[in-house]
């Protein structure tokens, strides 16, 4: 009798977790470009690395730090900073994680075209032991811990020998993963659809999560994405174009989530494509004549604020009275005093599918230059071309957006701003060619300035200097607006990094 009740109880337990068993249907507006999580710094790769992959450390809502992977860290001295490592976790292939996971990462990640400016400043990683890595600075670094929010520990076994970092090239890691992460990959097809079930052995069993399968399909078109959703195809989405807000939040069954994020979007000016662009006169003009009140409220409805700076309100380095300034008439007599009244033709390139209401953004832009007599022949790409001829430098002028991976002025600097340089990575995003050596000291010294006033005048004078010259043009800070069926609880993992914590989800039944 006893061994009857035994198995009906059984039997019971396994039908009752076959009927709760949770699928998410996601659909984004583009698929990451690779798996390998060092090929690209970009949005879409730290949100399949957050899927697959466990960070050290992550951002909380509320700006604070979350322990993951590393369970506690001190400060050693000046240069070095202990991390304790998270027992009892497997990688997708078993093996499991231990501090030499932790050092082959960094290893690599300093290898990496895309991230090594920013881990430059880590000299190297040793083991304490099995559990216990210590990170060590080759100066005084005020940002560590910022970093580390970067480090998502690779397979050591998995991948090692058949490691290369090839920028959209076909390599092992860009093919075959293996995190400790809440999913692991189980279908791929770029560009069409990809699937995810949920980790067995994930060392997270405190998460309020419930996703037991991930279904995410790329939908390009803001409208196509938003009717999936209306008719029940999928369950969550981003984004939601800022023409569609208002209505969609009329329509029942469905949440909004918006917030304001600190992502820049930007135009460069290639200098060394255009001598027109040399002239502080000519960048002066450019920047009067592109009217960034008029994209936010035409065209993204309100739905971002304006920028004349790199730096959003919350970071070190914003100067409160830097507004962007739109005088057509200032522009036109520059132009003139440049001697380009008649103006002169450019080429422009923008993505259409990578940021908010991008392709038409530019488009704008395009006619606003027009004004001032420059002829703008403008070609948008999806997101997996465009990045490929922006590595390339193949336009006169190009559209970035920067989200700082820092959480601090100073990235934004080192990698839009700093000059060009493959060796350190630094200005790896610089398609301005823009290039002042005295800039570049003032964000090595802040990189290692630990005094918050001191690093506070170095960010803000750069800030300043970057205005006064008219480096690039900057366009506006946008918000992020994700939509939902309202059983679908993404208010408590999306950020303003945007990389939803998708293991923390929780769909109501």
């Amino acid at each position: 009798m006893k061994k009857k009740v035994i198995i009906v109880c059984c039997l019971a337990l396994l039908f009752w977790n076959k009927a709760t068993a949770t699928t998410l249907r996601m659909a984004f507006d583009a698929d990451p470009i690779s798996l390998d999580p060092h090929e690209q710094l970009s949005e879409g790769t730290l949100q399949f690395s957050h899927l697959v992959f466990d960070p050290l450390l992550r951002w909380k809502q509320n700006g604070q730090f979350e322990h993951r992977l590393a369970t506690k860290w001190e400060r050693i001295d000046n240069l070095t900073m202990r991390f304790h490592l998270r027992h009892n976790v497997t990688f997708r292939t078993g093996n499991p994680f231990t501090a030499k996971d932790v050092i082959y990462t960094i290893e690599r990640l300093k290898k990496s075209p895309d991230f090594r400016a920013m881990f430059d400043t880590i000299k190297s990683a040793s083991m304490v032991d099995e559990y216990t890595v210590d990170v060590h600075s080759t100066y005084t670094n005020p940002l560590l811990l910022n970093i580390m929010t970067y480090v998502f520990p690779m397979d050591k076994a998995f991948y090692q020998n058949q490691d290369q970092i090839i920028k959209y090239g076909e390599t092992f890691a860009s093919r075959n993963v293996s995190g400790t992460g809440p999913f692991i990959l189980t279908e791929r097809e770029l560009g069409s659809r990809m699937e995810l079930k949920r980790n067995p052995n994930y060392w997270d069993t405190n998460s309020d999560g419930n996703i037991d399968k991930v279904i995410l399909t790329p939908i390009r078109a803001d409208s196509t994405r938003l009717a999936a959703l209306l008719s029940g195809d999928v369950d969550f989405i981003f984004p939601v174009s800022p023409i569609d807000i208002e209505r969609t939040k009329k329509i029942k069954g469905i949440q909004l989530v918006t917030l304001h994020s600190t992502r820049i979007l930007l135009l460069h000016m290639n200098q060394q494509r255009r001598k027109e662009f040399q002239d502080i006169r000519v960048r002066k003009a450019i920047n009067l004549a592109v009217n960034q009140s008029l994209i936010v409220d035409k065209i993204l409805k309100g739905y971002a604020i304006p920028a004349g700076q790199l730096s959003p309100d919350r970071f070190l380095g914003h100067i409160n009275n830097l507004e962007p300034e739109y005088d057509l008439t200032t522009a036109l007599e520059l132009m003139k005093e440049a001697g380009y009244e008649k103006g002169f033709r450019i080429s422009m390139m923008a993505p259409n599918n990578r940021y908010m209401n991008d392709e038409k953004v530019a488009q704008a832009i395009t006619a606003m230059l027009s004004r001032i007599n420059i002829t703008v022949d403008l070609k948008t790409l999806p997101k997996a071309q465009y990045f490929k001829e922006f590595d390339n430098r193949s336009a006169d002028m190009m559209m970035l957006g920067w989200q700082s991976d820092t959480m601090d002025s100073n990235n934004l600097f080192e990698f839009i701003i700093a000059c060009p340089d493959a060796k350190t990575g630094m200005g790896a995003y610089n398609a301005s060619e823009y290039c002042r050596s005295y800039i570049d000291d003032d964000i090595r010294q802040a990189n290692r300035e630990m005094n918050p006033e001191r690093r506070l005048r170095l960010m803000q004078q750069i800030e300043r200097t970057l205005y006064n010259d008219a480096a690039i043009v900057p366009l506006y800070w946008q918000s992020l607006t994700w939509a939902a069926k309202d059983n679908v609880k993404i208010q408590d993992i999306v950020n303003d990094q945007n990389y939803p914590h998708i293991g923390d989800l929780f769909i109501e039944e």
